[in-house]
């Protein structure tokens, strides 16, 4: 059986521990050898609202594309997450499939995910847990990337946030 690589990026603004904390042990039950970057707190984008935690998981699964998605989808829908939101606003739970297997993929969904050269808190967390991988568009490592961002653009806080189950 052959394993596919995914990376997910976890983040929340509504009860952000307690909704972490849920996705994790969600992400923990459907993916095998799942681990985590750091947790960061991060100010808003897009709108005005409260701080975000965020995180990025990788995990191996022999689920294809779609059905990954699907399952972090159904596991936003049980913790309270609508997908009738505009894009930019406060979430208690907000799961993405950054990449999958390194591979450039641009239908039924894009990937890898574009936000992950524009946003610190999905950069950084990649930098940190998987500093080597390349990314498929770029051919650069997360570090190098994480090297040249502009740190200026938006500003991470690390957070004293661990999860024993992981």
């Amino acid at each position: 059986m052959t394993l596919n690589k995914v990376l997910i990026s976890v983040g929340s603004n509504i009860e952000r521990e307690k909704y972490t904390r849920a996705g994790l042990a969600s992400l923990d039950r459907q993916f095998s050898d799942i681990s985590c970057s750091g947790v960061y707190e991060s100010e808003a984008v897009g709108f005005n609202g409260s701080a975000f935690y965020n995180l990025i998981v990788k995990a191996y699964t022999p689920l294809e594309v779609t059905q990954v998605n699907d399952i972090l989808k159904r596991i936003e829908r049980d913790n309270g997450r609508t997908h009738s939101e505009k894009k930019f606003c406060s979430r208690t739970l907000d799961l993405d499939l950054l990449t999958f297997n390194q591979v450039i993929i641009r239908q039924p969904i894009v990937l890898p995910r574009e936000e992950i050269l524009y946003n610190a808190f999905v950069l950084q967390p990649l930098a940190e847990l998987v500093p080597a991988d390349i990314h498929p568009v770029t051919g650069k490592t997360y570090r190098q990337l994480w090297q040249e961002y502009d740190k200026t653009a938006q500003r991470l806080w690390p957070v004293d946030f661990t999860w024993s189950d992981v």
